[in-house]
C-alpha cells in the first residue's frame, strides 16, 4: 500500500451495512449485510490520512476506531439516500463508496386478509399475517453523480452467481448506468465467508481480482490514493 497519509486531505463517504424497511414501528425487513466491508474500508482509508464519513445501516458493524470518524445511521433505502444527497450537496466529497447493500424493495400498502387497508403505523396487529404490497425501490447509486459530479464514484455489484463472465458483464452494466469510476463485483458466497474473491473493475475494463474483504478494502484504496 502506498505510503501514510496519501489520502491526507481528502474526504471519503463509506456506506455500510443493509438498510431496515420498517413495516410498522416494531418490524421490517433487512439482509445479511453486516458492513464488514465498509469496516475494512473506513479503516483503510483512515491510516492513509482520509476524513471518514461512515453511513452505517441500524444493524452494521462499526469500526474499530469509529471514534475517529463521523458516522452517520440511516434506517431505509430513501433516508440513506437522502443523507447522501444531504452530504455530498453541503460538502466537498472526494469519494462516494456504496457498499452498503440497499434493499431492492420497500413497502407499499399493507392490507388485513380481508383486503382492507392497514394504515395504523404503531404496530400491525399479530393474530392474522398481513398482506403486504411491495413497491421498487429507488437505485441511489445511479443518482450520486448528478448530485455530485466531481465526485469518484465506487459502487459494488453482489449476484447470486458462479459464472464470472455473468458476473463482470454486470458489474460493467452497473458501472456504466450509475457512471462510477469503479465497481466492485463479487458472488452472495461472500457473505458467508472471508476469503472469497472479489473482482475490481474500472472503467477501461480492466479487472482486478483480490481474495477477501479485508484485502480487498485495501487494494481498493491503494488505487485510489494513486489516482488522487
Amino acid at each position: 500500500m502506498n505510503e501514510v497519509n496519501s489520502l491526507q486531505g481528502k474526504k471519503i463517504l463509506i456506506t455500510s451495512g443493509g438498510t431496515l424497511e420498517k413495516w410498522d414501528l416494531v418490524r421490517g425487513h433487512t439482509n445479511l449485510s453486516k458492513g464488514t466491508m465498509g469496516c475494512y474500508l473506513a479503516e483503510s482509508a483512515l491510516t492513509l490520512g482520509a476524513e471518514v464519513i461512515y453511513l452505517h445501516g441500524y444493524f452494521a458493524k462499526l469500526p474499530v476506531h469509529s471514534n475517529e470518524m463521523r458516522t452517520i445511521m440511516f434506517e431505509g433505502i430513501e433516508d440513506l439516500g437522502d443523507k447522501i444527497k444531504t452530504t455530498v450537496q453541503t460538502e466537498q466529497i472526494d469519494v462516494v463508496i456504496m457498499a452498503a447493500a440497499g434493499s431492492d424493495w420497500v413497502i407499499d400498502k399493507v392490507f388485513d386478509q380481508s383486503g382492507n387497508l392497514l394504515e395504523e403505523k404503531g404496530k400491525m396487529p399479530s393474530d392474522e399475517p398481513p398482506i403486504i404490497h411491495f413497491k421498487k425501490a429507488p437505485k441511489i447509486l445511479g443518482h450520486i453523480k448528478e448530485w455530485s459530479p466531481n465526485t469518484t464514484l465506487i459502487g459494488f455489484k453482489l449476484e447470486a452467481t458462479d459464472d464470472l463472465d455473468y458476473l463482470i458483464s454486470r458489474a460493467k452494466l452497473r458501472m456504466e448506468s450509475s457512471q462510477a469510476q469503479y465497481m466492485v463485483a463479487n458472488s452472495s458466497k461472500s457473505l458467508y465467508g472471508a476469503d472469497e474473491p472479489h473482482f475490481i473493475v474500472d472503467r477501461s475494463g480492466e479487472v482486478i481480482q483480490v481474495n477477501g474483504k479485508e484485502q480487498t478494502a485495501m487494494k481498493l484504496m491503494e488505487i485510489i490514493s494513486d489516482k488522487m
